[in-house]
This record gives structure tokens, C-alpha cells and sequence, in this order.
């Protein structure tokens, strides 16, 4: 497995509060990571860092073969490089059908022009089918995605991800109010996106996490205390001592 971000040394302030400190961690490609730890541990801080909306005191986030420096990059570059980030809350078009979103978000759009040629259109829609059949929505493709359920626009916005084609997937707690059905449907599309991309999944809910099954890191005042399984982690003493014993 290849390395495709390292971060090392990484620290940030805000208002002489470290957000982060000397954080150090590498994510491979392909990979499935969960990334747990306490409010304040610094979990997203460090997708703001990874996505270029905050830049660091000190250190280094290093991206893919090249190891270019994603510090020396602006947002809407980092995203282009192939890193995207889904929000807790869903973010789609409500006003547009679950086709429509899907289509806006393809890496490449085909122009307006090369819509006339029924080949690039035909091309847009098995796109579009191949995203839509991943996120288990095709049945939906027609529907206005603000009539989808909690779980359903989840889905929908980790497929505009997906139709990026992005390297590197940030995900905030996918399974917040979702049912057990839902849920369940989420862990076996994050777990087949990770087989082709690394997929870094921001996680409260411990049950959530042991259905992902992958290797864990426990954030605890911006720094790395404990990596390995989630059975693993969770029999430190540390980590017990700082998030699970609260």
C-alpha cells in the first residue's frame, strides 16, 4: 500500500489555544481509517488543514508520489489534486433531481456542445448510473433529491463526491440520525469506495466504527494517542482514561 498523505509535525494555534500539536499520521491508498477522540481533540481541524481552509503554524502535509506540499495550495486546488470533503449536514440541491446533482458534480463535465453528440451524453449517463448504482439511489434518479430521506441525501452527496473521482475521502460523522437500516447501507458504501480510494471517516458512534472494521486513530489535545484496531485502541489505558471512561 502506498503512502498518499503524510502529515508530520503539524501544529496550529488559535488564540494561543493548540488546536493541533506535532501531529503526525499517514493515510495509504487504498486505506479505510476512522478517526475518534473527544470534543476539542482536533478532528476537525484537521480536515481543515488536509483541505486547505486553515493553514498550520508548523509543519508538513505532504500529497501522493510527488509528495507535493498541499500547504503551498489553495482550496479549490487541493480539491482538484483529488481530496473531497463531505460536511456533516448533507449539502445537495434540493430544488434538483438526484440525476441532476449527480451530473453537476462529474469529474470532466461534458460542455453544453457536446451534449448534441449522443455519444458523450451516452457517456454522461452510464456516469451517472455507475455513481447512482454505488450509492444505491438509481431507483431514485428522477425523484427532486429535497424529497430524499436523512439518509438518502447523505448518500447522494457521497456520491457527487464519488463522481469527482477523488483520491482521498474526508467524511464527518455519516451516520448521525440514521436508522439502523441506513446505517448499515452507509458501512457498506464507505467500505467499497475504500477499495479503490483512501476513505477517512470522523466517527462518534463506537458501534458505527467497529462495523467499518479498519484500522482506528485516537485524536486527544491535536496529537496521535493510540492507532492500531479498534479493539486495539480501545484497550489503552490512555484512551480509556481520556474518551471512553466519560
Amino acid at each position: 500500500m502506498n503512502t498518499l498523505l503524510e502529515v508530520s509535525g503539524v501544529s496550529v494555534s488559535f488564540d494561543g489555544f493548540k488546536a493541533i500539536n506535532n501531529l503526525s499520521m499517514q493515510i495509504g491508498e487504498p486505506e479505510l481509517r476512522a478517526i475518534i477522540g473527544p470534543n476539542g481533540a482536533g478532528k476537525t481541524t484537521f480536515m481543515d488543514i488536509v483541505t486547505g481552509k486553515t493553514k498550520p503554524d508548523e509543519g508538513r502535509v505532504i500529497w501522493g508520489k510527488k509528495s507535493i506540499s498541499l500547504l503551498d495550495m489553495s482550496e479549490s486546488q487541493i480539491a482538484q489534486a483529488g481530496i473531497g470533503r463531505k460536511f456533516q449536514k448533507p449539502t445537495v440541491f434540493e430544488s434538483q433531481s438526484v440525476r441532476e446533482n449527480i451530473t453537476m458534480s462529474l469529474k470532466n463535465p461534458r460542455r453544453p456542445f457536446d451534449l448534441l453528440f449522443s455519444r458523450a451524453a451516452a457517456d454522461t449517463e452510464g456516469r451517472v448510473r455507475g455513481v447512482s448504482d454505488e450509492i444505491g439511489l438509481t431507483d431514485v434518479l428522477d425523484q427532486n433529491s429535497g424529497a430524499l430521506s436523512h439518509g438518502q441525501k447523505q448518500w447522494l452527496e457521497i456520491g457527487m463526491l464519488l463522481a469527482q473521482d477523488p483520491r482521498l475521502l474526508l467524511v464527518d460523522e455519516p451516520a448521525a440520525g440514521m436508522s439502523l437500516e441506513e446505517r448499515e447501507h452507509t458501512t457498506e458504501l464507505l467500505v467499497r469506495a475504500a477499495k479503490t480510494r483512501a476513505v477517512l471517516v470522523v466517527e462518534h458512534d463506537m458501534d458505527f466504527v467497529r462495523r467499518l472494521n479498519c484500522r482506528v486513530t485516537v485524536l486527544h489535545q491535536g496529537s496521535v494517542l493510540a492507532e492500531g484496531s479498534l479493539d486495539h485502541v480501545t484497550q489503552n489505558k490512555d484512551v480509556i482514561d481520556v474518551y471512553l471512561g466519560r
